[in-house]
């Protein structure tokens, strides 16, 4: 099996714990092969023509629907109606994420959110009540104009937020953002770009203000800052007061810096909206490849992983929100100075379009935000451009 991403903490717990365990109880034999996120696409393509694919892999929910598409994976409609009912109750918020065309693919091992997290000492000392975090995006930027430190140069020394805006995060950062604006990024059956509006025009002049002109709040356009090591984080660093953070990421803040001050905001909106957004939802799951000849087992071993027994200590392993609804009793939510914060907020998460072809339109968005960000176009020629492709793109759904 691959499992994806590069958390050594995840690799240890898996290889070291939970294999060896699911090999004592089944006398199985089992292949762990962790594959980041960058190269696991063009292996699992690699090893699907080769017909060498792992019996069971991991990816995250934007991937599925390509996946069915292609006939790669297996439905499991049948085994999860093996569940128990309670079972299928404690993990139907999860479930739903991870369906194309009301099909069981994918079984997700988390779910995901990306909110605000801040320093309560930064906003005291710019004179903010670290307790009102703000409610709108314009309260946002507001907040982080005076947050934002700068020299004598006036270089940016302390960004005062900081959104992502690597590849792939910027399409991340916009889904939140033109949701929070009233917008959505395809029409409701998939088929067409939706992004090219009002609203997502608002958006995306929104994030390029962020890092653009004389009003800006952030600096280091297009680092990756989510995936370095705690100790270096933009927050513990002091290189931000505010950044938008995973709540594997926050825990991992909160837990290796206990004598911080965190605060989590809660999705904010724009003005004139009733309810803010934040990109999120099933986060990456176990998939059963449809060529396995071990399909019972990979079944097996699917339902070993989210077994409470096995489960919890794993997901306390990796920093992330659960995928069962029981587990805001467990000590290891009720312990979290932030995990709350991301139960809370698991109402308002939207999560990308799961269509075949999604990551093919994402990648192309991506690019055009990536233009818009650094000054190259307008945002509103940025949207049309990508919309124009994008439905191209989409139209070979049929």
């Amino acid at each position: 099996m691959w499992f994806p991403g590069n958390d050594p903490n995840e690799s240890k717990y898996v290889e070291q714990t939970m294999v060896p365990k699911f090999e004592r109880e089944t006398g199985a034999k089992v292949d762990v092969t962790f594959v980041d996120y960058t190269n696991l696409s063009p292996k699992l393509n690699a090893a699907f023509a080769a017909g060498s694919a792992p019996d069971v892999f991991g990816h995250g929910a934007a991937a599925v629907a390509d996946f069915v598409k292609n006939d790669r994976i297996e439905p499991l409609d049948s085994d999860v109606e093996k569940l128990s009912a309670s079972d299928r109750k404690d993990l139907a918020n999860a479930l739903a994420g991870a369906k194309v065309d009301g099909k069981q693919y994918m079984i997700p091992l988390q779910m995901q959110g990306w909110l605000l997290m801040y320093n309560k000492k930064d906003f005291t000392e710019a004179g903010l009540d670290p307790n009102a975090p703000p409610t709108t995006w314009e309260a946002v930027k507001s907040d982080a104009e005076k947050l934002t430190k700068r020299d004598s140069s006036g270089k940016i020394t302390r960004s005062g937020l900081l959104l992502q805006t690597e590849a792939t995060g910027r399409q991340q950062s916009f889904a939140t953002l033109i949701a929070s604006a009233g917008g959505s990024q395809l029409n409701k059956k998939g088929t067409k770009a939706t992004f090219d509006s009002a609203a997502g025009e608002k958006a995306l002049q929104y994030f390029v203000s962020l890092y653009q002109g004389p009003d800006a709040v952030a600096t280091n356009l297009g680092q990756d800052y989510l995936n370095e090591p705690t100790a270096q984080q933009p927050l513990v660093t002091g290189d931000a007061a505010m950044t938008i953070q995973t709540a594997q990421g926050a825990s991992k803040i909160a837990a290796a810096y206990p004598n911080g001050d965190w605060g989590v905001v809660q999705p904010p909106k724009f003005a004139g909206q009733s309810e803010g957004y934040a990109f999120g939802g099933s986060g990456p799951g176990m998939m059963i490849n449809k060529d396995s000849k071990n399909k019972t087992l990979a079944w097996k071993f699917i339902e070993f992983m989210i077994d409470p027994a096995n489960y919890n200590g794993y997901i306390k392993t990796i920093g992330g929100v659960p995928n069962r609804s029981s587990a805001l009793s467990t000590a290891y939510v009720k312990n979290s100075p932030v995990l709350g914060a991301w139960l809370k907020a698991s109402s308002q998460w939207v999560p990308n379009p799961n269509v075949p072809n999604w990551v093919q339109a994402r990648d192309t968005l991506d690019k055009y935000l990536e233009q818009a960000l650094n000054k190259v176009v307008t945002p509103k020629q940025a949207l049309k451009q990508a919309a124009s492709e994008v439905d191209g793109i989409l139209s070979a759904n049929g």
